[in-house]
């Protein structure tokens, strides 16, 4: 269907005439009362959240991502607690939260068609629906300044003295948890990978050739892959497997690089620990906080704005397909400005040549 011509008008007025649409096709049976009462429910939240005075051509992707967190963390009437949550937490139901993204999203696409916007702000919408947990925000890459922070914390950790990493447990002497800590966010940070491909690895599938440490990555679909270690990961890879990792001849995961306070493998949940654990050592002007897979993202979108090979980067993070970056390729502050200043047509003129 062709779109009508553009007609500015307030979220109020918009959700009041598309409920009225709702509503006249449940009277003809094309929608269910059931179905159709959600549908009007959801959009008076969704005015209400969004601001009903507002222009609705002015949202764009960061205000339905507000709005959609604003309603995961909106109290649900058909649900008691006896105790409060923890502030942030979501209280709506996983099932709840996926269904209130699907009514905002079937609204603007008849917004869409009807005029009343000129861009679906769906599509730039980060916030993403899961199957446990709800809604989640996409895990976006650090931006320069902020993943700088992170990896100087990760190497200062690595390089210093079990007292001064000590935190309150009881420190084992056969074992460095610290170098564990640096190592698993230089290689979540500058390798990128999987956080199952991580917890996996076994001491084994770190080599020297030709002077240079290689991990081979066991991938998806069987796939593995030989990425090269930066130098100064490498260092610390080296420090972990002589003075961190415990020598367990009768360990539970003799072969399992990444091993828990007790000796065992690293599992995934014990992963955003560490990170967090090394976030706490940034500095607050750079510390964001940052998933597993936000790390994977940081890794792929800095190669790219760094003019690293597009296929270079992709055997790096282990994808098949060449498209498939693009999910990964975050956008950063002020790198169009950047490309701009050197750009490869200018380089070698003089001013005013």
């Amino acid at each position: 269907m062709r779109p009508a011509e553009f007609e500015p008008i307030c979220v109020q007025e918009a959700v009041d005439r598309y409920v009225e649409m709702v509503r006249a096709k449940a009277l003809t049976g094309q929608f269910s009362p059931a179905t159709a009462e959600v549908y009007c429910r959801d959009m008076a939240v969704f005015a209400e959240l969004a601001g009903p005075g507002r222009l609705l051509d002015d949202l764009d992707g960061a205000d339905v991502d507000a709005v959609l967190l604003a309603f995961a963390r909106r109290p649900d009437g058909r649900r008691r607690r006896h105790d409060p949550p923890p502030a942030g937490r979501a209280l709506q139901s996983a099932a709840s939260q996926a269904r209130f993204r699907r009514s905002v999203s079937v609204f603007f696409r008849y917004a869409a068609t009807a005029g009343w916007v000129r861009l679906d702000p769906m599509r730039a919408v980060t916030v993403m629906p899961r199957q446990r947990g709800g809604l989640r925000a996409e895990r976006r890459a650090l931006t320069a300044e902020q993943a700088g922070g992170l990896v100087q914390a990760a190497r200062r950790l690595a390089e210093c003295g079990p007292a001064e990493a000590r935190t309150g447990r009881a420190a084992r002497r056969d074992q460095r948890t610290e170098i564990r800590d640096g190592l698993v966010v230089l290689l979540l940070a500058t390798v990128g990978p999987r956080v199952s491909e991580l917890t996996g690895a076994n001491v084994e599938d770190f080599f020297v050739n030709d002077g240079r440490w290689y991990w081979r990555i066991f991938g998806k679909g069987g796939r593995t892959r030989d990425v090269p270690l930066p130098e100064a990961v490498a260092r610390v890879l080296q420090a972990y497997l002589e003075r961190g990792r415990p020598l367990l001849d009768r360990g539970v995961e003799p072969k399992a690089l990444l091993l828990s306070w007790r000796g065992r493998r690293l599992a995934r949940g014990d992963v955003q620990a560490v990170i967090d654990r090394v976030l706490a050592r940034v500095e607050p002007s750079r510390r964001r906080a940052v998933t597993p897979h936000g790390l994977r993202h940081t890794t792929a979108t800095h190669l790219l704005a760094a003019a690293t090979d597009m296929d270079a980067v992709r055997r790096v993070l282990g994808h098949a397909d060449l498209a498939t970056l693009s999910r990964y390729r975050d956008e950063l502050p002020g790198e169009l400005e950047a490309a701009m200043r050197v750009h490869p047509l200018l380089k070698d003129q003089a001013p005013g040549g």
